[in-house]
């Protein structure tokens, strides 16, 4: 016989309690709801749900500190950690500590519902270990593109696992790297980087595998590579779609044996080195292209991780230019510079093509060359001053749109449906009426209403004498 199951909510906003009850129950599940964490862990010694979806800060006892509890005591029940402080330490601190699932707020609820059911039929099998954390992050984002990167993090904390991270020059990827080096295992080890890109071809095998003191003109002494420096750590090859076709070869056996030898070098060299790639290209097709090894590729296309650029993360904009301010004051030793809504606007119109590092240099920019505290779109770099024509054409409506209804909802407005519907439909009736020269038939057929349903809705909009023309009989 079919059992619903048992879901507790856990969570000091009554509306997400709300919202989660009746969206939950819709699904067919049994909600019990806690306003906070205290008393929970009495409740579950005389019963346990199926899953908990519990809130990372609250009064009394916060979501951590009780998903360490349920870990210790009942190591099989799923817990769904929600927060609204949607960071990459949060994440991993989720997943460290044994979460089913991560749900950063505010959150779509089809996707809220999946994840139950998910951890309902799953269970236990996709918990992570526990483990403590280390603090302090540069990578920001609260964008749904960035949460998914935060996962990623923090379901390879404990891993040792080849990773390839893909995404555009100046988005992060280094700082990704440091992430993932930063909470796995091999964190007390180094962490060493490469880029194949700034080494001349001719010096690139000596800088990844080290030489021996003759073995070519100017090779005066013994030298490490990176391999042996990396030793018990991470070796991080950016734009590895870079590396010379020689050199992908005895890659290729590094990693398949472990050992390496040094230029000049007669003695194989053992090595336990975790390898994580970057590149802003895409390595399949240069491996359709025949410039990359396909064996190769595939020995390190064992994770992927896909950064967003920042045209595609545009509400982090705010986030971001917030932490790079603060850091370059703290940097000149100076007061942090406030961005003020005119120039946020501006800023999230953009394109960055030099994404997250083209940002941060006019966050160091400002800082020096603007003359006062706020800052207006006009105290911008003036290659910032207007955004193209290309740009504003190219970026989705659909994005537009969201990022017109996040900022209404952090500046506290409400029932904004009374606003953006009315606003939608006559933007429409007008543009199809100025597309058709007033002709309110074709304008209807336009938009797939019917003459009746256009008049009608005119009328309701208070549209009247806009573009209106009468139709004229067909000749």
């Amino acid at each position: 016989m079919h059992r619903e199951p048992n879901v507790w909510v856990i969570d000091d906003d009554r509306s997400i309690r709300w919202v989660l009850d009746r969206a939950l129950r819709k699904a067919e599940m049994n909600v019990t709801c806690f306003s906070n964490g205290v008393g929970v862990m009495e409740a579950l010694q005389r019963e346990q749900p199926d899953v908990i979806l519990t809130d990372i800060r609250m009064p009394g006892i916060d979501g951590l500190e009780l998903l360490r509890q349920v870990s210790d005591r009942y190591p099989g029940l799923p817990v769904i950690i929600m927060t609204a402080h949607s960071d990459l330490d949060s994440a991993v601190s989720a997943f460290h500590g044994g979460a089913f699932e991560y749900l950063p707020k505010p959150f779509d609820l089809d996707e809220a519902v999946s994840q139950v059911t998910r951890a309902c039929r799953r269970g236990r099998d996709d918990r992570a270990e526990e483990a403590t954390v280390p603090q302090g992050t540069d990578i920001i984002g609260e964008a749904p593109a960035m949460q998914d990167v935060f996962r990623a993090i923090g379901r390879l904390a404990r891993s040792n696992i080849t990773v390839l991270i893909n995404g555009e020059s100046g988005t992060g990827k280094e700082l990704v790297a440091h992430a993932l080096h930063r909470h796995s295992p091999r964190s007390d080890g180094p962490f060493i980087a490469l880029n194949m890109a700034a080494i001349p071809r001719d010096l690139l095998e000596s800088e990844l595998f080290g030489h021996e003191r003759g073995s070519f003109t100017g090779a005066q002494t013994r030298r490490e590579g990176r391999f042996e420096q990396a030793n018990g750590g991470t070796l991080f090859l950016d734009e590895i779609g870079d590396m010379p076709a020689e050199l992908q070869t005895r890659l290729l056996r590094v990693l398949a044996d472990g050992e390496f030898y040094r230029v000049g070098g007669l003695a194989p060299i053992k090595v336990d080195v975790r390898i994580i790639a970057a590149t802003h290209q895409h390595l399949d097709e240069l491996v359709r292209q025949g410039r990359f090894r396909e064996d190769l590729f595939h020995r390190l296309n064992v994770i992927r991780i896909q950064l967003p650029a920042l045209r595609d993360r545009r509400e982090d904009i705010p986030l971001l230019m917030r932490h790079f301010l603060a850091q370059a004051a703290q940097e000149l030793s100076c007061e942090p510079k406030v961005l003020l809504q005119d120039a946020i606007d501006h800023l999230q119109r953009l394109d960055w093509p030099g994404n997250v590092r083209q940002l941060e240099n006019t966050a160091r920019w400002v800082t020096v060359m603007a003359s006062s505290k706020q800052i207006h779109a006009e105290d911008l770099p003036p290659e910032l001053s207007a955004p193209s024509v290309e740009q504003a054409r190219d970026e989705p409506w659909e994005s537009v749109f969201r990022r017109w209804a996040r900022n209404a909802l952090k500046q506290g407005n409400e029932a904004l449906l009374d606003t953006a519907l009315p606003a939608f439909e006559q933007i429409l009736i007008q543009t199809a009426l100025e597309h058709t020269g007033g002709r309110r038939q074709e304008a209807a057929r336009l938009l797939g209403w019917g003459r009746n349903t256009l008049t009608r809705k005119i009328k309701e909009l208070r549209l009247e004498g806009d573009g209106e023309r009468e139709d004229l009989p067909a000749s």
